[in-house]
């Protein structure tokens, strides 16, 4: 199996110490760095050291459960990507997982192939050939510096939500459809087409202070970035 081709350090946190052995030890084979937790708290001090590129985190964990972990994260600004690992499948769990910040999750049972997968997708930065801005309207997105601004008012948003913004405002006036704003957003994770919808409305509830713009839904074919009453 071949490794990762970059150092990537990522932070296990799950209250099983066996299957935190069992994933450490899994992608330390296969060419990454790691490090364990497992409880919230001390998992919530793990992922905000300087270093860590991904967190694998249980969504049920002693202490502060993961949902709670991945919030406190995004409140204190730090957007490490984050796997949510869950024992439950249904959607509304998912849906509560994006909601608290989680960039995505896996149901356990896993295969560890599929958990290195995911870890390799999060863990993949988008070259950035320069700081130009991208303007439309009232609305002005600085992709190298991950900033966004509605209205002359900086607005803070995820790392996914930005993705979906840069993606739109790439295209802007022109139809994104749904299968290209996945290879964007998700690159080659497999996500339920859900969580899109989920991103693209936080999108549009970020752009509500515009006065110019809005985001167009063409139903089963994408989105479109239009100005406002057309």
């Amino acid at each position: 199996m071949s490794t990762y081709p970059e150092t990537v350090h990522v932070l296990v946190v799950d209250d099983e110490p066996r299957l935190v052995e069992l994933i450490t030890g899994y992608l330390r084979d296969v060419g990454l760095t790691t490090s364990g937790a497992l409880d919230g708290p001390s998992g919530l001090d793990a992922a905000r050291e300087p270093g860590v590129d991904v967190v694998v985190l249980d969504r049920m964990l002693p202490g502060m459960d993961g949902l709670e972990v991945c919030r406190r994260l995004r409140e204190d600004g730090y957007d490490v990507p984050v796997l949510l690992l869950t024992a439950r499948g249904a959607v509304p769990e998912r849906v509560a997982g994006l909601d608290a910040g989680a960039d995505d999750y896996l149901v356990k049972p896993f295969a560890m192939e599929e958990l290195y997968a995911r870890v390799r997708a999060l863990a993949r930065r988008r070259e950035v050939p320069d700081t130009a801005r991208l303007a439309y309207g009232d609305v002005v997105v600085a992709p190298g510096e991950r900033r966004a601004w509605v209205a002359e008012e900086e607005v803070s948003l995820s790392r996914r939500e930005f993705d979906v913004l840069v993606s739109l405002m790439q295209n802007a006036g022109r139809v994104v459809s749904r299968y290209r704003l996945f290879d964007d957003v998700f690159e080659d994770t497999d996500i339920n087409s859900n969580a899109l919808e989920v991103h693209v409305s936080r999108v549009r509830a970020r752009l509500a202070g515009s006065k110019q713009v809005r985001i167009t839904t063409l139903r089963g074919v994408g989105y479109r970035l239009d100005p406002v009453g057309r």
